[in-house]
């Protein structure tokens, strides 16, 4: 049976795990941008530009399913522990 306090755990970790996942990927295309885009190239052929709207928005819609999904979870359990 899970209780209040083991959910709230498991929402701080699925927290730190996706806002980690979602910081690595941040920082990679911005600071690695050809290499991501080579290395997904060689697997999927795209133009630069279609590339940098595509992974554009895989990254936003990332950081608005981990702010639904975690975060805001989390910090709720936080407020009614």
């Amino acid at each position: 049976m899970m209780d209040l306090q083991m959910l709230t755990t498991f929402f701080m970790w699925c927290t730190i795990f996706n806002g980690g996942i979602l910081i690595f990927w941040t920082g990679f295309c911005l600071f690695a941008p050809d290499l991501v885009y080579r290395t997904q190239n060689a697997w999927f052929p795209l133009p630069r530009e279609t590339f940098n709207v595509v992974i554009y928005a895989f990254i936003g819609a990332f950081k608005l399913i981990f702010l639904a999904f975690s975060l805001v979870p989390y910090v709720a359990m936080l407020m009614i522990g």
